[in-house]
């Protein structure tokens, strides 16, 4: 945990572009935690609070400037930390987001262009000390993720965006787990189901041990 008063629980994220699969492990990453024995809080980005799931309401359906964008994200995130991840942590629990803040930097940092050091700033500012113990980033080629999505449901604004936008996004992912190559375990997506999980069981069965 990488938290400067460190914490009994551990804290994982999920990431990955709009069709990459990660939601579809999310439950089965909670299954295999309960079954052995930790307390697990499932959550979500934007949103896992009141607040913050207004604020996902807007952010995913309103078109806005690109800087109000990224501050409503990380205005979700500080409520998020202070309601459900922080408590959670305190708690002992093992906390799993859907997205965090290597999103911020792959969707407003790579597919939008906002620079760098305006979200590292952020990044500092709303968590100076803490970190993801595991992100897990689920990469898929963009055609399978378009594909996955159009048969799926109705789309967001962002899952609306072109095949440009998607490369950026997914570029940056890869720029964030080529630097934090101890946090960020990139899982291959395109593989089956039942090899997906078999490779997360044995990531996880690292953490837990």
């Amino acid at each position: 945990m990488t938290q400067s008063n460190a914490v009994p629980g551990k804290f994982i994220s999920f990431e990955g572009i709009d069709g990459a699969g990660k939601s579809t492990h999310i439950g089965f990453v909670a299954e295999f935690l309960a079954s052995r024995g930790k307390t697990v809080v499932a959550s979500r980005e934007p949103g896992g609070t009141g607040v913050g799931e207004k604020l996902r309401d807007m952010l995913l359906h309103e078109k806005m400037d690109l800087e109000t964008e990224a501050l409503l994200m990380f205005a979700s995130r500080r409520e998020h930390i202070a309601q459900v991840i922080a408590p959670g942590l305190a708690r002992g629990d093992w906390v799993l987001s859907d997205r965090f803040t290597d999103a911020s930097f792959a969707y407003q940092g790579g597919g939008r262009g906002l620079g760098r050091a305006k979200l590292e700033a952020l990044e500092n500012w709303v968590h100076p000390h803490l970190q993801p113990d595991l992100t897990l980033l689920f990469d898929v080629p963009l055609d399978v993720a378009r594909a996955r999505l159009d048969a799926t449901r109705t789309l967001d604004k962002f899952e609306q965006e072109r095949a440009d936008f998607f490369s950026a996004c997914r570029n940056e992912y890869l720029r964030r787990a080529a630097q934090f190559p101890d946090r960020i375990v990139v899982v291959d997506s395109t593989r089956s189901i039942a090899e997906t999980r078999a490779f997360l069981a044995e990531v996880l069965g690292k953490l837990v041990a």
